[in-house]
């Protein structure tokens, strides 16, 4: 991938609380970029997370998270938080996000793969991504995320 496949793309400042003693960005917080980056992703398609979702019985769960460490981010950096839906299937999709420093788009900092389960957000039982969801990631994408027919999962 690259940063060109990227539709959603947000800034994020890295502030002092992020770093440790020698000004890098403590590993555990990029998870939180992702998770921030997720949340507006879900905005810019149109839908507020986690409201639209609850509001239908349903809900999304972290089955994996993976993240990949380039190079570090240091305090007082200007970041671009880009996120995209690269796999959508029954009822899980895979969320990718790159991490770059502002303006240098070569150079990946941080990639990071999250798949996540659509369920019932009682049962916690997989339920199908509606064809509403599915529409608005297909319409907002520019590179359409890769499509299956998968196994039901457990969301935990």
């Amino acid at each position: 991938m690259s940063y060109a496949d990227f539709r959603h793309r947000m800034p994020l400042r890295v502030r002092w609380a992020e770093v440790d003693k020698q000004g890098v960005v403590f590993n555990a917080h990029y998870l939180l970029y992702c998770d921030v980056c997720v949340t507006e992703y879900w905005r810019a398609v149109g839908l507020n997370y986690p409201d639209d979702f609850v509001n239908q019985g349903s809900d999304l769960f972290v089955r994996k998270s993976t993240i990949e460490y380039h190079w570090s981010a240091y305090y007082d950096d200007e970041l671009e938080i880009c996120g995209r839906i690269s796999r959508l299937g029954t009822s899980s999709m895979r969320f990718v996000v790159e991490i770059y420093r502002r303006r240098q788009y070569e150079a990946v900092l941080v990639t990071a793969e999250l798949v996540y389960v659509h369920a019932d957000a009682v049962a916690r039982q997989s339920r199908l991504i509606s064809l509403d969801v599915r529409d608005r990631i297909r319409t907002f994408e520019t590179v359409m995320p890769e499509e299956s027919v998968e196994q039901p999962l457990h969301a935990s």
